[in-house]
């Protein structure tokens, strides 16, 4: 894994600055089994507690596997009730990310996040509205359909 990914100047960067990351063998124990890697590279964003909030299976080249990662902070900010933080990880998804497939998952997770500030359904009806607009097809529009009505 390091011979593709790592090298890489904007993954080097992101690590820097944003993670700690911990490379473990598939065949070492117990982390492997302990959360159910079968395939690598596995990356798993865990928050301060240990808890896995996101999970990237797979390679993935530099402009996809970043928003990904990124996708596991926004995650962790949201599940610990930091909004604010949770917002402008996910707007950087979707400005400096747009093309990524990152980018539909960031928008849903965006109308989650202003509705658990507002809790006014329109801001999952918003989310829903672009995600029909420039997803059409993503499963995160499928998934937004419910609120489209509300």
């Amino acid at each position: 894994m390091d011979a593709v990914m790592y090298p890489d100047a904007r993954v080097i960067e992101f690590f820097n600055q944003y993670l700690a990351p911990v490379q473990v063998l598939i065949t070492s124990q117990p982390l492997p089994q302990q959360f159910n890697v079968a395939w690598t590279p596995t990356l798993i964003s865990l928050d301060s507690a240990g808890a896995e909030q996101h999970r990237t299976v797979g390679y993935l080249p530099p402009q996809e596997l970043i928003p990904s990662l990124m996708l596991g902070m926004a995650k962790s900010f949201l599940n610990h009730k930091q909004f604010d933080k949770t917002l402008s990880v996910l707007d950087e998804i979707t400005s400096d990310y747009s093309g990524s497939d990152a980018t539909p998952e960031a928008i849903y997770y965006r109308g989650v996040s202003r509705y658990k500030i507002s809790h006014d359904l329109k801001d999952m009806r918003d989310a829903y509205e672009i995600l029909k607009e420039k997803f059409k097809d993503s499963e995160w529009t499928k998934r937004a359909t419910v609120y489209q009505d509300m």
